[in-house]
């Protein structure tokens, strides 16, 4: 055997067959020809699978699965492939068991990276998923207006809106809901699951026992099952109701409830800490990874310490106390230590994923229906009972568990959508996934993309010294018969939304060139403008109301630097467009802290 072999750590004691009976074997089986390789060879090996395909591999020979699993270059080379600095990884590293609980971590959490919306409010609801340090960190994108230099002016400005924190083994344990108040909170909760292909973000409540239920009922003692009000007070011959099976407005409540009593107030030194690590690159690369490293272990010793968690007796006592007196704001009846306010004497509500403190958390996931008194009195007694008996009981849901805390879901859902957009449920706490597609042959303007009215491009006016900023995403789609480019507003950045987001700013039929030329023949400093193509298409226009916009005729046109422009003809109104990288924006941006 040669030497650089026997000195493999995936040789060891392993020259021993284990499909032999313990003798050396003259005529080895694969896995100890595979044991032999060094482990560099084994890391270029595993560099063309993937983590499932590693695991896989380990189950196969119990000879294997300590040498794949042992095999830190192997998982180095796995949490690579997922796009993170080498110069990152070693640091991340540090803070867990092993590469391989690493390379747990980035695959579980990874589908949750990329672009997060939800229609309500109007202003915007757009959350951003990336890399924070050993963690994942979403934020919103503050709707803004940009002077003469667009983006080159200044940076754009974010929100932190939740981040999930790995443990030790790599598993995504500890998750954070940020709040909006003055003094900035937190509220701690846990991650539920994450599916691999997940469209949608759950914020809920769970209800967890102090033990689990079946060591619990495997004791005959009474005393010990009494500690499970789910073991005492719910019939087990019925599955115990799930959050989603709640009434909206019970959800609501809870969510309330549970948020006011978990608060936690952030220390200040954790406030300047940086979320995002800077470029490699950067001199402050180091300096910025300590710090950031301090803040991961204060979050999870403050999570440790909190637990989180709600009586859920005393949550059911408060409830009932706050039906009884009804029907002012569950957020001013949960704790006084709630609304606080700010030098004007104003108070401010619990929180808001959307980043503005309106309604509790209202804005995570949209307005809130609530019936007329009049419409709600012309109903019948049957649908009425028909309604309550859909929805689980508040009061069945509080006695599955002996307490409640706040946890996130990543769900795949069957989903529908209209021109990129997905049709969303108004009475979830929710966000949703928009597909991010790199440009590919034949749909090479494919991604997100960002500008403002006017031309020369940024250039202001007297009458408008600064411009809102549209984020953009341009997906294609066959419509009558036609294939077409569909520019649909994510964002816009200005008080005076003229239609909500979701809405296709102009849609452009690619197999139909235009004729027209365009209106300006120079940029502001003279240079002359270049167009390479050109499109009939229709663009959005005043309709009937905020939510059912018309439509003008216009021409896409691409110009030089890969840069778009939708012209409209009547009027002659111009919306210039450049690719955005929003992740590299974010880095570069600068959080918005509440006044």
């Amino acid at each position: 055997m040669p030497s650089s072999y026997s000195s493999s750590p995936f040789y060891k004691s392993h020259h021993t067959s284990a499909c032999s009976g313990g003798e050396y074997d003259v005529n080895p089986c694969g896995s100890v020809l595979f044991l032999s390789l060094p482990e560099d060879v084994l890391a270029q090996i595993s560099s063309h699978l993937l983590p499932r395909d590693l695991c896989s591999l380990s189950i196969s020979c119990r000879s294997l699965r300590f040498a794949v699993s042992s095999s830190e270059k192997s998982w180095l080379v796995q949490c690579l492939r997922a796009g993170l600095s080498a110069r990152l990884l070693p640091r991340w590293r540090a803070a867990v068991i092993s590469y391989r609980a690493l390379c747990r971590f980035i695959t579980v959490v990874s589908p949750l990276l990329g672009l997060w919306v939800h229609q309500y409010p109007e202003l915007g609801n757009v959350v951003f998923v990336l890399w924070g340090f050993l963690s994942v960190i979403g934020c919103r994108v503050i709707p803004q207006e940009f002077g003469p230099l667009g983006l080159a002016a200044g940076p754009i400005l974010w929100a932190p809106v939740f981040e999930i924190l790995a443990n030790s083994d790599g598993f995504p344990e500890f998750f954070f809901l940020h709040g909006r108040e003055v003094d900035d909170s937190l509220y701690p909760g846990i991650v539920r699951s994450i599916h691999r292909d997940c469209n949608v973000l759950l914020l809920e409540v769970d209800t967890c026992c102090f033990l689990p239920r079946s060591f619990a009922a495997s004791h005959n003692n009474q005393s010990k099952r009494c500690l499970h009000r789910s073991d005492t007070t719910v019939s087990t011959s019925l599955p115990p109701p799930k959050f989603s099976k709640l009434a909206f407005g019970d959800r609501r409540r809870l969510l309330d409830l549970v948020a006011g009593r978990v608060r936690l107030k952030v220390p200040r030194d954790l406030l300047t800490a940086p979320l995002f690590p800077p470029s490699p690159s950067s001199p402050s690369f180091d300096g910025h990874q300590t710090l950031m490293e301090k803040r991961r272990l204060n979050l999870i010793r403050m999570h440790k310490l909190s637990s989180g968690r709600v009586d859920c007796r005393r949550a059911e006592l408060h409830l009932e106390s706050s039906d009884s007196h009804h029907k002012s704001s569950i957020a001013d009846e949960i704790s006084p230590a709630l609304p606080t306010e700010n030098s004007n004497g104003k108070v401010k509500n619990l929180l808001s994923v959307a980043g503005h403190l309106r309604d509790g958390i209202r804005h995570f996931i949209g307005k809130s229906r609530v019936p007329s008194l009049a419409s709600s009195n012309c109903k019948s007694v049957s649908s009425t009972t028909f309604k309550e008996s859909k929805h689980a009981q508040l009061h069945e849901f509080l006695r599955t568990g002996d307490t409640i805390e706040l946890s996130l879901c990543a769900s795949k859902m069957k989903l529908t959508a209209y021109r990129a957009w997905p049709n969303m449920q108004d009475n979830r706490f929710a966000l949703y996934k928009l597909p991010l597609h790199p440009p590919a042959d034949e749909q090479e303007y494919s991604g997100l993309w960002g500008g403002t009215f006017g031309w020369p491009p940024g250039r202001s006016s007297e009458d408008k010294p600064s411009k809102a900023l549209f984020l953009l995403l341009i997906s294609y789609e066959e419509i009558d018969g036609h294939p077409s480019l569909i520019a649909t507003k994510i964002l816009e950045g200005t008080h005076n939304v003229l239609h909500p987001n979701g809405s296709s700013m102009f849609v452009v039929r690619l197999d139909e060139p235009s004729s027209d030329p365009f209106p300006w023949e120079s940029y502001g400093n003279s240079s002359p403008v270049e167009v390479r193509r050109s499109y009939m298409g229709e663009g959005i226009a005043n309709g009937y109301g905020f939510r059912y916009p018309g439509s003008k005729p216009g021409s896409l046109f691409e110009i030089q630097n890969g840069n778009l422009a939708f012209v409209w003809k009547e009027p002659m109104s111009v919306l210039t467009l450049q690719r955005l990288d929003l992740e590299d924006l974010l880095k570069k941006g600068k959080e918005c802290r509440p006044c």
